[in-house]
């Protein structure tokens, strides 16, 4: 293990699990490699992103060089900010609660300064999809509500009876 690696949380205030990972001789402590310094270069590297590529190229490298994911998605419901977008890691022992609070909260501000990149991540989950493709979807989801509708129908015809 390296000589600098991520200073302990107090305790009681982290639930990363930073020393189970350090006492797991096969774990993966790669995380343990980002310091508060790096953290801080990180959010301002994030802040710097000048289009969804640079983004990705970021979370590229944040994946390859501590092993954990950070997902950028459009969340389940409306995006009318970018709050609207699910932003989060996936879960990784070693990860620091404040790093996995200040780094979506990087990339949120990074989608608050440039809309652009936002629309990008819309565009590249299908959002502004061509109309055909929606038409098709949403024909989709008629149907399956038709169907739903007409076994409910039936049932409670089955059951009348």
């Amino acid at each position: 293990m390296p000589a600098e690696i991520r200073n302990p949380c107090p305790p009681g205030a982290c639930v990363c699990g930073r020393d189970a990972l350090l006492d797991d001789p096969f774990a993966d402590c790669r995380v343990l490699l980002l310091t508060r310094d790096d953290e801080r270069k990180l959010v301002e590297r994030i802040a710097r992103a000048r289009d969804y590529a640079d983004l990705q190229q970021v979370c590229a490298r944040i994946e390859a060089q501590l092993g954990v994911v950070l997902r950028i998605r459009p969340g389940p419901n409306e995006v009318r900010t970018a709050l609207g977008f699910e932003i989060a890691f996936d879960p990784h022992p070693g990860l620091c609660r404040k790093t996995q609070q200040a780094i979506p909260a990087a990339v949120r501000r990074c989608l608050n300064d440039r809309p652009a990149i936002a629309y990008e991540i819309l565009d590249a989950h299908s959002l502004f999809a061509p109309a055909n493709t929606r038409w098709c979807r949403h024909k989709m989801h008629a149907q399956i509500a038709m169907q739903r509708i007409w076994t409910a129908a039936r049932n409670d015809a089955a059951f009348l009876a």
